[in-house]
């Protein structure tokens, strides 16, 4: 059986009030637009979601929200505290508690590069990928038959994308 994981670093945010909390951030507009074109771009590619696995921080409950409406029956969004600035072993064990066929993963750098990174046998050939810039998207796929077996080095790459590249 395999499990397909899109795993998005969150588009960019706003940096408009300095005495902001890094948490409360939203997306700027570039952000936002970003956000829908990850969407329209993984909705025509077949990407769909069965859950999403979200920091809960501002910008990356942002990001799914633009994302959301390219598909027609999106999943709700499944907030994690845990995944605030998480490293890539606290990215794991979260989710190695995922449900579907089919998860999205939506989380900060410099996290969320570590991870995407650990997951693979063989990165994606992106200039690109091991910075994993701002609504930067991996798709990998994993042969097995539930998350909980999912490790680090299992993960074949599938696609990955920035969102400047999505309409260039």
């Amino acid at each position: 059986m395999t499990k397909r994981l899109i795993l998005t670093r969150h588009a960019k945010s706003s940096w408009d009030d300095p005495v902001m909390s890094d948490h409360d951030r939203p997306l700027n507009d570039r952000g936002r637009a970003a956000a829908v074109d990850l969407g329209a771009w993984l909705a025509s590619r077949g990407y769909l979601p069965d859950a999403v696995l979200c920091s809960d921080a501002v910008r990356t409950r942002e990001t799914w929200e633009g994302i959301a409406p390219a598909f027609a029956a999106p999943p709700e969004i499944i907030l994690k505290s845990a995944l605030y600035h998480a490293g890539a072993v606290v990215m794991l064990a979260v989710l190695r508690h995922a449900t579907g066929d089919t998860v999205m993963m939506i989380g900060h750098n410099p996290g969320i590069a570590d991870f995407a990174e650990r997951l693979v046998a063989q990165p994606p050939a992106h200039a690109l990928f091991r910075r994993y810039p701002t609504g930067a998207t991996l798709v990998a796929s994993f042969e097995v038959a539930t998350w909980q077996e999912v490790d680090f080095g299992m993960g074949a790459a599938r696609d990955f994308i920035i969102p400047r590249e999505i309409n260039a």
